[in-house]
């Protein structure tokens, strides 16, 4: 599978293609593969590290059943907008736990931006390079300080 390396705000970061469409963002290193599609994706991630762009447009590839759901229900909220496992739980028909374990295994995150998703009492985990400090800093860079407090 071609994967591509870049910098940003949060460490560096490898984006994987497999089939056509975008299967992760690791945190780390990786190898350095050219393809159309990991440029576009490296291109798309500057401009939303640079303010320039709320909404990813890449064709992603996540496992069908509730994973599937709870992805495409994540890319679902707005920019700079919060839900609570709950409210996904109650949207998808699922149990706010089994959302959680969804977004905890998000194998695409910031793209499917699981950082939008808090517990109702808190913030709730973050399985992202930095943990809870790099969720709070997405949330930042999109506006959504103002939930935190």
């Amino acid at each position: 599978m071609p994967e591509s390396s870049l910098q940003s705000p949060y460490g560096a970061l490898t984006l994987v293609e497999r089939d056509g469409a975008i299967a992760a963002l690791r945190w780390g290193g990786g190898a350095g593969d050219e393809t159309p599609l990991l440029r576009e994706a490296a291109a798309q991630l500057a401009d939303y590290f640079a303010g320039a762009r709320q909404k990813f447009d890449l064709p992603l590839g996540f496992a069908p059943g509730l994973t599937g759901a709870v992805m495409l229900a994540m890319c679902a909220i707005p920019f700079g907008e919060t839900r609570t496992y709950g409210e996904l739980a109650r949207a998808l028909g699922a149990s706010a736990q089994a959302i959680g374990q969804a977004c905890g295994a998000n194998p695409i995150p910031i793209i499917v931006p699981c950082h939008r998703i808090l517990g109702a009492k808190g913030l709730g985990g973050y399985s992202g390079g930095g943990g809870i400090e790099t969720k709070i800093a997405l949330l930042r860079h999109e506006g959504a300080a103002g939930l935190l407090l």
